[in-house]
């Protein structure tokens, strides 16, 4: 006997109930996949040609007319003969000379206001010393180049940021640091390097050769002379496995600290933070990567991590659109577990560049923040960000945390301890007003990272007061009061200089 015919409302309820659950998942992807869909519509590249005469920088900000843009050549001895010329045209012209590789610094760091601006980027050999397994690389190299050129050796670099987008000379001058764990900034992977004075003449660096110099130079901005190369420390390359947590924001270091402490090899550690409305600052998604090597000893080759157009997409979406913030962090929290790969190599985890989530808008640009604050200070900064940041109208698009350890090598050093770091991305207009808005904005958290006894990293906006900036770095005048010593016309000069540190 056919029950569902004799039994008609029985009947449509099954045929109901399979229609809904046939229906349910295209209604719950339907909207993430609109979402998804418009923002890779709308990412176009529309940005307009910087003119002739002029450069600008990462910010899209810095707009500036200069005398001329000077490429180095590529091989050597005909590049600094060179090089040395124009530093001494430059001087007897009354010309100021910056310096450029990438040009990822966002206050004018590169730039010397109608002067000679020195492009480092085709000068980019490398050599690598198998028996002590120091790198000598010239300062133009990109980072991306290096690491496949190590990749070959089974080594990797040992400190750098998260991207590979940036120039060597670039990171060493304003000495970055990463997300490797347990580890001071890049200067303390430097054996060595040869500097280019104001006077054209050439000096090796070292912790016992010019130490002066070595100090002053790395994290120097490009204010004491031309970094011509380095000899760098490397790494194995090894595999990685990849642990991720979502904890409260309040429980972030305890459980930062209990995780750590259950794994040996931990080789590098980061946590993001949901920007939600929502949920703003309240989860973070702790990332550990561990040593955990293949019986067979295999690595897998270096390219670039898979799904670039989604991932990008995604983190577009987040751009004005809280539902595109909370798509996010779905995506990371949940989806990126389920279809990421669970171990890397780590030239993988580095071989990524800033342009797979880069701003390409000629309406609104992407400026970074980083602030860096002692253990003890992370919990009251992370309430000052959740009461600060939403009084202004400037989008967050991303708050990541790092730590860093202390800085031995340095004049200038922004670590003189351990320190949490916090790195945030906020999307605004291209306009005097909005750039208004980002600086008061970024008094009140410089203020609040200082009140918490921390400090502000300097390669980004110049937005910092000019007593904040001393308060921050007490050191600065004897650095600038240097600086004039071994440079007393003053050829390198850059916006940073003319801000901060002259007379």
């Amino acid at each position: 006997m056919n029950h569902e015919k004799n039994n008609p409302k029985r009947s449509r309820y099954v045929k109901l109930t399979i229609l809904f659950l046939i229906l349910l998942p295209i209604f719950l992807l339907a909207r993430p996949s609109w979402h998804i869909l418009i923002t890779h519509y709308k990412d176009v590249s529309d940005r307009e040609t910087v003119p002739a005469g002029y450069i600008d920088d990462a910010s899209a900000m810095n707009l500036t007319a200069v005398a001329g843009i000077w490429q180095v050549p590529a091989e050597r001895e005909l590049a600094e003969q060179q090089l040395k010329q124009l530093l001494q045209r430059a001087k007897a012209s009354d010309l100021k000379v910056s310096i450029a590789g990438t040009r990822h610094s966002m206050g004018g760091h590169s730039i010397a206001p109608d002067g000679i601006v020195v492009d480092m980027l085709s000068f980019r050999e490398m050599d690598f010393d198998e028996k002590t397994k120091i790198l000598n690389v010239q300062s133009g190299a990109i980072w991306h180049d290096v690491i496949e050129y190590l990749d070959e050796f089974d080594r990797s670099v040992a400190i750098m940021q998260s991207n590979d987008s940036f120039s060597v000379g670039g990171s060493l001058s304003v000495n970055c640091h990463g997300w490797q764990f347990g580890k001071p900034p890049i200067a303390s992977t430097v054996n060595s390097f040869r500097l280019m004075q104001v006077d054209g003449e050439i000096i090796r660096c070292s912790r016992v050769e010019n130490e002066d110099f070595f100090q002053l130079v790395l994290g120097g901005y490009g204010l004491f002379g031309i970094i011509l190369d380095v000899d760098l420390q490397t790494v194995p390359n090894r595999r990685y496995k990849v642990d991720r947590f979502v904890v409260p924001a309040i429980d972030a270091l305890t459980t930062f600290d209990d995780r750590v402490s259950e794994r040996e090899n931990v080789e590098m550690v980061y946590a993001r933070m949901d920007i939600s409305d929502e949920n703003f600052l309240n989860e973070a998604l702790i990332y550990i990567l561990s040593h955990d090597p293949l019986e067979d000893g295999s690595l897998p080759e270096v390219k670039e991590k898979g799904l670039v157009g989604l991932r990008r997409s995604i983190f577009r979406g987040s751009v004005d659109s809280d539902y595109g913030k909370r798509l996010r962090w779905k995506a990371e929290t949940d989806l990126q577990a389920t279809v990421s790969a669970s171990h890397f190599s780590r030239n993988q985890l580095l071989s990524e560049g800033v342009e797979t989530f880069a701003n390409r808008s000629e309406q609104t640009t992407d400026i970074l923040h980083e602030y860096f604050v002692p253990r003890e200070g992370v919990p009251g900064f992370v309430q000052d960000l959740q009461t600060i940041i939403p009084e202004y109208d400037n989008d967050l698009l991303n708050v990541t945390i790092r730590s860093v350890e202390e800085d031995e090598d340095t004049f200038l050093r922004y670590a003189d301890k351990q320190l949490f770091s916090f790195v945030m991305l906020f999307n605004h207009a291209r306009t005097e007003d909005a750039d208004d808005e980002m600086r008061e904005m970024t008094e009140d958290l410089i203020a609040a990272a200082l009140m918490r006894n921390g400090r502000y990293y300097l390669p980004y906006r110049l937005h910092a007061s000019a007593t904040q900036f001393h308060q921050a770095y007490p050191q600065a005048r004897e650095f600038f009061a240097l600086k004039r010593k071994y440079d007393p016309q003053e050829l390198f000069v850059n916006k940073f200089y003319l801000k901060y540190g002259s007379n």
